[in-house]
């Protein structure tokens, strides 16, 4: 399948996680075929779990449907290059191959900061496509990062009653 309808589909999971909450990342694994075994987005506000990846949610259910842990021959698409943790797993889990959306300049490891998929000193390496659709998957985290920020109320000046830091 073509990388950036791969991203199409990790999209569609994506803005499935604005429902709950929580940070538009999401991933969906295909299998040798092309069929989708596993979907996630991020779950981590809806579940109080911090493990809860769009990328671990979705070879969970991967590995599940395959009724092992390998994933070789499968292909992992999502919208925000994974963090240490997800790419951990995805070595863990054999993936050959991982496509992403947005570049993750602050916690990306597969090649922002660290390139955990392809660090030669493991017992597998993962192939990657990245910046696949990259302006739309940042423009989503955008969207939702600044909907968050409210501007902060004006803070009175500080008068005779107030409470000072050496108080």
């Amino acid at each position: 399948m073509d990388p950036a309808a791969l991203i199409g589909l990790a999209l569609v999971e994506a803005r499935a996680a604005l429902e709950t909450q929580d940070v538009p990342v999401g991933a969906v694994v295909l299998d040798s075929s092309g069929a989708v075994i596993g979907r996630g987005r991020n779950r981590r506000e809806a579940d109080g779990d911090p493990t809860a990846h769009a990328e671990v949610l979705a070879i969970r259910e991967a590995a599940a449907a395959l009724g092992q842990w390998r994933l070789e021959g499968c292909t992992l698409a999502v919208t925000l290059e994974p963090c240490t943790m997800c790419a951990g797993a995805m070595v863990l889990a054999r993936l050959p191959l991982l496509v992403f959306g947005a570049f993750d300049p602050k916690a990306g490891a597969a090649g922002s900061v660290t390139d955990v998929v392809r660090d030669p000193r493991l017992n597998h390496a993962v192939e990657v496509i990245g910046g696949v659709r990259e302006a739309e998957c940042g423009d989503e985290l955008r969207a939702f990062f600044r909907a968050r920020r409210r501007p902060r109320p004006a803070t009175p000046e500080a008068g005779p009653s107030s409470v000072s830091a050496e108080s």
